[in-house]
């Protein structure tokens, strides 16, 4: 892998993407008010779009004085955040509410600058870069949970997630100083070599990882640091709800994968019982926490606290192939969720949002296409075969039974089994309850994201082949 001072070109995606963030973000400044959000999202979805093919060109290598990497691993996260933000902006081109007719100009610019801090920490090789890409997409978040200045729900949600977001930054910031001031370096090349040559790490050194890895548990909304996300879900605008349940959430992922693998791999004993911990209580706490939910943004919100407790079923594997099964996982969670937020962004009666459980019933007689859709999508997170949701949790049971921990992946099975309540009971709602009034029509863009991610869904046994030879290399290049 080549290294230089600066090596610009390894960065081009991220360099064209805050181009075209700025130039959008004037573009709708100069746009008459109320109607810049439509040109906006079009020209983010097209940043977006060519963003992607960058990131597949971009050569691989380090550069910025060894702080930015780009290699398979990089890749393949940058991708998975890309289509993260690319859905959560077409979902917000079809969000109305009686009070106004779009969302601010600014979201899809928000949900860029966001997607581009995410790509940051996908790539950063430094403790700093991680932490300023962290805070350039954590803070374009706090601003989107608070887009609709009018909904009382919105503004608390930007309030709460303000304040612990800003705590848990505050704990990762600790964290990175004790590594710092143990291992005198902050890039992981060099605290692969500290961590190595100290032999048994100084107890200040394993407090340090402990602190870090609390700050991304935050992120990922994982167990016992969670408490933000069921308001925060239920009261931002869905389009944010949904970006948020998918891009922060892999970016977050990626840096946990790449931290934990590379500068702290080979004391993987000392916090690989941590990260067992923080999974079985994920998975368990979402399975009985949605249990009693009636309002569907907060049964997702508890659902994703589970399924970031299963994906990191293969970080505790700590080998190759865990890291190979969590990247299927994220890929596999991406088309379902996705297709879930679409669904509810179509849950509309007289133009105005409804998000109960009970608003969907009979949906399978009055819109048998999105009851279908939904269906597809909630026999997924169970892990019906052959559905994407199977795939992802045979491999990440079976990364983790291969490292000898059977306890976790019974724990695992045992959550699968409570956690198909909740989501058949949505199930049998639409099919089997009386029909509740008539929801409206989806747009055009709500049925192209639902009707695309429900066949991603289906097919995605098909797709396996090729995602697990590109897991795979994106594994190599981080255990690498």
């Amino acid at each position: 892998m080549s290294v230089t001072v600066f090596n610009w070109a390894v960065a081009l995606p991220e360099i064209v993407l805050a181009v075209s963030g700025i130039i959008i973000l004037v573009a709708g400044v100069l746009c008459k008010k109320g109607e810049g959000f439509f040109p906006a999202a079009i020209l983010s979805l097209a940043a977006f779009v060519l963003c992607g093919f960058l990131v597949v060109l971009a050569p691989s290598g380090a550069g910025y004085a060894a702080t930015f990497v780009n290699d398979g691993f990089a890749r393949f996260m940058k991708e998975l955040i890309l289509a993260g933000g690319f859905v959560a902006v077409a979902l917000s081109v079809s969000y109305r509410t009686p009070e106004r007719q779009s969302l601010p100009f600014e979201t899809p610019v928000l949900m860029l600058f966001s997607t581009l801090g995410a790509m940051l920490m996908a790539s950063s090789a430094n403790l700093m870069t991680l932490f300023v890409g962290l805070e350039l997409s954590s803070l374009s978040i706090y601003i989107l949970c608070a887009v609709e200045r009018d909904n009382v729900l919105s503004s608390e949600a930007g309030m709460k997630y303000f304040i612990l977001g800003s705590l848990a930054s505050g704990l990762l910031l600790y964290g990175i100083s004790l590594v710092y001031g143990y291992a005198g370096t902050m890039e992981y090349s060099g605290l692969v070599e500290a961590v190595r040559a100290s032999g048994l790490p100084p107890m200040g050194l394993v407090v340090g990882i402990v602190f870090v890895v609390v700050g991304l548990c935050f992120k990922l909304s994982a167990v016992p640091f969670h408490m933000w996300t069921p308001d925060v879900y239920q009261g931002a605008p869905t389009p944010v709800t949904a970006y948020m349940a998918g891009a922060p959430k892999f970016a977050a992922f990626a840096l946990f994968l790449r931290v934990m693998a590379g500068p702290f791999g080979s004391v993987a004993p000392r916090w690989q019982i941590l990260i067992e911990a923080v999974s079985v209580l994920s998975m368990v706490y979402g399975a009985f926490a949605a249990i009693p939910q009636t309002n569907i943004k907060r049964l997702m919100a508890y659902s994703s606290i589970g399924h970031m407790g299963y994906a990191m079923m293969g970080l505790a594997a700590a080998s190759t192939a865990g890291i190979q099964a969590t990247l299927i996982y994220l890929a596999a969670y991406f088309v379902m969720n996705a297709g879930v937020f679409a669904g509810i962004t179509a849950m509309r009666r007289n133009g105005r949002e409804v998000n109960s459980i009970a608003d969907l019933a009979g949906l399978g007689r009055t819109d048998p296409g999105m009851a279908l859709a939904l269906a597809i999508f909630m026999f997924s997170m169970v892990g019906a075969p052959p559905l994407a949701g199977f795939f992802g949790k045979f491999m990440v049971f079976a990364a983790a039974w291969q490292s000898g921990l059977y306890v976790l992946v019974s724990i695992g099975a045992l959550s699968s089994i409570v956690g198909a309540y909740y989501y058949l009971r949505v199930v049998k709602v639409m099919y089997f309850d009386a029909p509740a009034p008539t929801l409206d029509r989806p747009a055009p863009s709500l049925l192209f994201v639902s009707g695309g991610m429900g066949v991603a869904t289906v097919v995605f046994a098909i797709m396996l082949g090729p995602l697990m030879s590109v897991a795979h290399q994106a594994a190599l290049a981080l255990a690498g």
